[in-house]
């Protein structure tokens, strides 16, 4: 199966703890990265009192399921020092499961398709960069790309 995760940082070396992320990613049984975006730098979403981000999409291909995949990337943020000290809140490292082939769930714990890609840039334009036709299986992104502002969002790498 294939699925897409965001990965994102502000604090610290930023590029450094995409690539500890992603490279924890390759360690997963069954998984491995079939695409990375490249880096984007991003204005800070919901609470904006904070440092700018480095983005990026990820393309996997995986045995995991989504819950399984999910509790992975928990592990990832966690031993990385991920901390949650209020909602939106700098962090070390930030990886959401955003889509999960042609799944939907919607649990207290998880949300597939994420419910805010189509009003994140952050996510779109990096996502774009790893799709085919702006489409992943049947979750279409066109309109919501063509209409994002894009004008704060710095290609990196």
């Amino acid at each position: 199966m294939r699925a897409i995760l965001g990965i994102g940082t502000n604090i610290g070396n930023r590029e450094e703890n995409i690539s500890l992320a992603l490279e924890s990613l390759l360690r997963l049984p069954d998984t491995s990265v079939v695409k990375v975006s490249p880096m984007y730098e991003t204005k800070p979403w919901g609470y904006i009192q904070q440092d700018n981000f480095i983005n990026v999409c990820v393309m996997l291909e995986t045995n995991l399921s989504p819950n399984a995949l999910l509790g992975a990337c928990l592990g990832i943020e966690s031993a990385m020092g991920r901390l949650r000290p209020f909602k939106n809140s700098p962090r070390i490292i930030d990886i959401d499961v955003l889509l999960y082939e042609d799944v939907e769930i919607d649990t207290k714990e998880l949300k597939i398709p994420h419910p805010f890609i189509r009003e994140r840039p952050f996510v779109l334009v990096p996502m774009h960069d790893i799709i085919y036709n702006n489409k992943f299986f049947s979750y279409d992104i066109s309109d919501s790309y063509e209409k994002c502002d894009k004008s704060q969002i710095i290609k990196r790498i």
